[in-house]
């Protein structure tokens, strides 16, 4: 592999195997978890609920035993409809070709257990996206406004940092545009950090200081105070283990979604300037504590609880991205891939291939528009 092919494979096949080991551990406190797998979660584990099919009427999805979330299921169609456009997105790509990839192809569903559309599987959040656009024939531009405010965006926008490698400004604009068709305020924010995020781990000689820094220079208002906030807890912390108490306190006071994590008030996901994701600044945490590494940044995020699949993908992501594909254990890679019908390697190929033919298109873009002013300041 070239490099740029070792990074974008590690970044999204790193975000998959974090969303399959966090999908067991989703919406639960640490202490839950300790109580059910009779200590921290190191690996693949079987579903929190062993009855699965009925613990959750609303929700009764197969997480955990390997099994990728709606997280990656988003992220691949992310990535199939850059093949189909072949160039740089936006929110109206999201109508174009997002909806179709939604609503028009019965795929594997690793949760249901069954092929399906993806539409099937998705969270309201995302459901919102083929309500408002193929249903409610809503400008792409305004079409995330009156969603709840979550990490639906963030979660899936990997491919935009990969498309946009080494330029982080380029990746925050692109997913900002993009992420306008589906989510609104802090949650499109956090779309245009995330994206930035990978493209700075994209980087040769990157670094999670550097990764984190690019991450404080673009973010904005609550977000980058959040992000600010758990990165500085995070710094004093040495292992993920016993970090827990300290990134939630730092992170309090920006999250609008309760302690108790599925008992939310009526302030919970509305749009803010004073607040922030929790998934995004936690994966960023994880990160500082890992220094960058794989494994602890994700078991990091896995053994938090709450949001874990989110926490873990975006972590796995940008750790991924960094140390490449080598860095994500092979034996996870094999199992998640196994146990969820999915090849994990594949899409990050082709990711790497899109980002190599936008690069080639915009250097010669640049270079006719330098051309151009050039004769325009002449004397």
């Amino acid at each position: 592999m070239t490099p740029l092919e070792d990074r974008a494979t590690g970044c999204v096949a790193g975000a998959a195997v974090g969303d399959a080991l966090g999908g067991a551990t989703e919406g639960w406190t640490p202490e839950q978890i300790v109580d059910r797998y009779a200590g921290r979660v190191e690996g693949i584990v079987p579903p929190f609920n062993e009855d699965w099919r009925n613990a959750r009427p609303i929700a009764p999805y197969h997480k955990g035993d390997g099994h990728i979330t709606d997280d990656t299921l988003m992220t691949h169609a992310l990535i199939r409809v850059y093949e189909k456009a072949g160039g740089h997105l936006g929110a109206y790509a999201m109508a174009e070709h997002m909806v179709p990839e939604l609503m028009g192809e019965r795929r594997w569903i690793p949760e249901l257990e069954a092929e399906a559309l993806p539409l099937q599987r998705i969270f309201l959040a995302e459901k919102w996206i083929v309500a408002r656009l193929h249903y409610g024939h809503v400008d792409p531009r305004e079409a995330g406004v009156g969603n709840i405010v979550n990490c639906g965006a963030a979660m899936y926008v990997a491919p935009v940092g990969i498309v946009n490698a080494a330029d982080p400004d380029g990746a925050y604009a692109e997913a900002i545009d993009l992420a306008g068709a589906h989510q609104s305020s802090y949650g499109r924010e956090a779309a245009g950090v995330m994206a930035a995020a990978v493209a700075e781990a994209m980087r040769p000689g990157a670094t999670a200081d550097s990764v984190v820094a690019t991450c404080l220079r673009l973010a904005k208002d609550g977000t980058r105070a959040a992000i600010e906030a758990v990165c500085e807890a995070a710094a004093g912390l040495g292992h993920w283990e016993g970090s827990f108490e300290a990134l939630r306190a730092a992170m309090r006071p920006y999250d609008t979604v309760a302690d108790t994590y599925r008992d939310q008030g009526l302030g919970a996901r509305r749009p803010s300037r004073t607040h922030s994701i929790e998934e995004l600044p936690l994966a960023l945490g994880f990160l500082v504590i890992a220094k960058g590494g794989y494994r602890d940044t994700v078991l990091g995020g896995v053994n938090y609880g709450r949001d874990a699949d989110s926490i873990a993908s975006m972590g796995g992501a940008i750790a991924g991205a960094l140390g490449g594909l080598s860095s994500v254990p092979a034996e996870w890679v094999e199992q998640v891939g196994s146990a969820s019908r999915t090849d994990l390697v594949a899409p990050g190929l082709a990711i790497a291939g899109v980002a190599r033919r936008v690069h080639a298109a915009d250097l010669a873009r640049r270079r006719a528009h330098e051309a151009a002013f050039a004769d325009l300041d002449r004397r």
